[in-house]
């Protein structure tokens, strides 16, 4: 079940720069009269976030954010490049001299109080994915909750990742134990705001490395949210930092030295370059990219249950997610065409 939050906060408080206000004359002009009207306009801007406070961009610069829904603007995401990511690097790596030294066990207890913040603000964070995602609510708060399921992995380490020791003769001992790498980065899509990001960041937090995040530049808004959570929770400056923009964050991200290992979930044109690029540099590296999902429906299969799976298997968030699914495959049985005819229906009917 979902914890709705008891409390709904205004998503204009994340941002350290929060909003910026611009006075402009808008004239209007019309067969009967000539009027103008000074109106004031809002524009939340999505700075880095770094060493526990949200900082512009080195060069300033900005790119709009969009709502899906109506193509509005809803806010503008920094365009980080080299400079910044120097910056996250140097306040990463100078967190990762503690927070690596603290026991498993304290760390945890600082994520858990995250988790329980996040199902506080779960609507909160859902009505955000709406509005910078298109995805519908119930969408939203199960990106939410399939999210803060993987920090609750998390929080299991303590009794996951103890290690093992085995006497091999006499007088020698083998002994294997996890040890955290430092600074880590995660580079995510804009399919899932939440989820995705949580799919690394607790895990590698828990371990005790560093990890610096590199949101999608169009659900930048989400994770900004996140980020102030973290901070309520506990979690120290420098552990946590995330650097926005587009290809040149990316570039600087894989090629800083200090970076250790690198995640990346994509396109598969993107995930390649990803693995290259860092497997050259003799770097640690996951790359997700996309896939083909195929179903099978038996013979013996409940036709009406199926057919509602299978819609939603394709269609749920418009289809873009992992486990969409592209083949249907239907081997010769007594049911495959009323199976056709329910399924063709339930996606007209969409």
């Amino acid at each position: 079940s979902l914890m709705i939050a008891r409390g709904f906060r205004e998503s204009t408080i994340h941002s350290g720069r929060q909003y910026q206000q611009h006075n402009t004359d808008d004239k209007k002009h019309s067969h009967k009269k000539h009027s103008s009207k000074s109106e004031s306009t809002m524009v939340q801007k999505i700075d880095n976030y770094i060493h526990g406070a949200f900082v512009p961009p080195a060069a300033d610069k900005y790119m709009d954010v969009h709502n899906p829904a109506d193509g509005s603007v809803i806010a503008q995401v920094a365009l980080s490049g080299p400079e910044d990511v120097e910056k996250a690097v140097e306040s990463a790596s100078k967190a990762f001299k503690t927070w690596s030294k603290m026991t498993m066990k304290a760390r945890v207890a600082i994520m858990l109080k995250f988790h329980a913040l996040v199902n506080e603000h779960a609507k909160t964070l859902a009505d955000m994915i709406v509005k910078e995602n298109g995805k519908n609510v119930n969408e939203a708060l199960a990106d939410v909750a399939k999210g803060n399921e993987t920090l609750e992995y998390a929080c299991s380490l303590p009794q996951l990742a103890q290690g093992r020791t085995l006497q091999v003769s006499s007088q020698v001992h083998c002994r294997d134990k996890r040890v955290s790498l430092g600074v880590v980065a995660s580079i995510v899509p804009f399919n899932f705001p939440l989820m995705v990001p949580f799919w690394t960041m607790p895990i590698a937090l828990v371990m005790g490395n560093t990890m610096i995040l590199k949101p999608s530049e169009k659900v930048p808004m989400t994770m900004g949210y996140v980020a102030d959570l973290m901070k309520q929770a506990g979690v120290p400056d420098g552990v946590f930092t995330m650097v926005q923009g587009t290809k040149d964050a990316v570039q600087a991200i894989m090629e800083h030295d200090a970076v250790k290992a690198v995640t990346f979930v994509g396109s598969s044109p993107i995930a390649k370059l990803v693995a290259t690029k860092c497997r050259a540099l003799n770097k640690r590296c996951t790359a997700l990219g996309g896939a083909k999902n195929h179903l099978v429906a038996l013979e013996d299969c409940e036709v009406q249950g199926a057919a509602s799976d299978i819609c939603v298997s394709f269609a749920g968030c418009a289809g873009q997610r992992c486990m969409a699914a592209s083949v249907l495959l239907l081997p010769p049985g007594s049911h495959h065409d009323e199976l056709l005819e329910k399924l063709v229906a339930k996606a007209a009917a969409i």
